[in-house]
């Protein structure tokens, strides 16, 4: 009876220890299911088996599998336990073993991309790319997914569809008034929507894939005029939450929701540089920065200072989806100063004392990878 409780004891422990080198070896796999997301590639394996036997030396990986419904690994594992007191008995080791799936399950994602003029050309072509990679990579074919996605372009302002707000489909200002896009100039990034509209919380691959490829960076500045993170921050907290005027989110106690969002410019109301820089819209028929979210509410000095009213605007609105539970990822694609950067870096909701959940996207080249390493963290939980 010593002889069992003791070698029991052992298995046991042998037990706990070979589960929880497992788990670290299924999330660890899980990383790497974008380059490798049915295991054909021999990349997750690999990075499966290394992560066991440093975590348990001996153990072996005795099945590896991709899931079906949700993109994910499951890893299963076995080690042999030698026996001390049993060995009278002729039982000279037992062998125990352990199952653990990790992946992508229960995700809300809202992608918020600058579609500022800057944005034109192979920059936004880099980022529907790299967006399309990432929602394969979450979204199986086939299979009853369980991960929904949204999508909100921003430049000065944000467009809605018809009947979300309970007003006619069109731009909204900051305090959720209407754009009037029917001024002299009339504003075509609305009227004419050369700037695409909000896209709500969907399970439906194909309908957030063509979502992304209406993303366009306009054709001119007087299309694409302004920077205010601030709106695409908060219309995208709007889209995550089930209150309205969206009501596609799911309950925060179950689905993990997240906000990607990318920008290269600086937060600034269309005044501030270009074709169309400086210009005052009292003196100037012809100035864009009427089409901006704060203009018609008669704010007129919302600028582009550092830590003014636009930045400040931009904090709040990330200091509130934060508060809902919303996990923000923030990229800086282009160069930047150190303001910039800071700013950007305090929208993220890293960890203390890292920035892990803000990238720099200095290049067009950079802006896949950086998805790419969003698209592993996402998938860093157990199943």
């Amino acid at each position: 009876m010593t002889g069992l409780a003791v070698d029991m004891g052992r298995m046991y422990a042998a037990k706990a220890r070979l589960q929880a080198a497992v788990d670290a070896a299924a999330l660890a796999g899980s990383m790497y299911l974008g380059s490798d997301p049915q295991l054909r590639n021999g990349i997750v394996a690999n990075v499966v088996t290394e992560y066991l036997v440093n975590n348990y030396p001996g153990a072996l990986v005795t099945a590896l599998s991709p899931l079906t419904q949700v993109r994910g690994v499951c890893v299963s594992a076995q080690t042999d336990v030698p026996m001390t007191f049993m060995k009278v008995m002729a039982l000279s080791s037992r062998s125990v073993s352990a199952r653990s799936c990790a992946g992508f399950n229960d995700l809300e994602v809202v992608l918020v991309v600058d579609n500022s003029g800057s944005m034109n050309g192979r920059p936004i072509a880099e980022v529907k790319q790299a967006a399309i990679k990432l929602v394969d990579l979450m979204i199986p074919d086939g299979g009853a997914p369980s991960i929904k996605v949204g999508l909100v372009p921003f430049r000065g302002k944000i467009r809605l569809p018809d009947g979300v707000d309970g007003k006619p489909a069109g731009c909204r200002n900051a305090n959720g008034s209407v754009n009037n896009s029917n001024v002299n100039p009339p504003d075509y990034s609305c009227r004419d929507a050369a700037l695409p509209p909000v896209f709500g919380l969907s399970y439906n691959k194909s309908s957030i894939k063509r979502a992304i490829h209406t993303m366009n960076a306009g054709n001119s500045p007087s299309d694409t005029s302004g920077t205010i993170i601030a709106e695409g921050l908060k219309w995208a907290r709007h889209v995550l939450t089930p209150e309205a005027p969206f009501v596609e989110g799911g309950s925060k106690d179950r689905f993990r929701k997240v906000i990607i969002l990318l920008t290269d410019g600086d937060n600034e109301d269309g005044t501030c540089s270009g074709q169309f820089g400086g210009r005052s819209p009292r003196t100037d028929p012809q100035s864009t920065y009427r089409r901006n979210a704060y203009f018609q509410m008669g704010v007129t000095n919302c600028g582009c200072n550092d830590y003014g009213c636009l930045d400040q605007a931009m904090l709040e609105e990330a200091r509130k989806a934060k508060e809902e539970g919303i996990e923000i990822f923030a990229i800086r694609f282009g160069v930047s100063d150190a303001v910039d950067i800071a700013l950007m870096k305090a929208v993220a909701s890293s960890s203390q004392g890292t920035d892990d959940h803000y990238y720099d996207a200095p290049s067009v080249n950079d802006i896949g990878t950086v998805f790419n390493r969003i698209g592993r963290q996402l998938g860093f939980r157990l199943l």
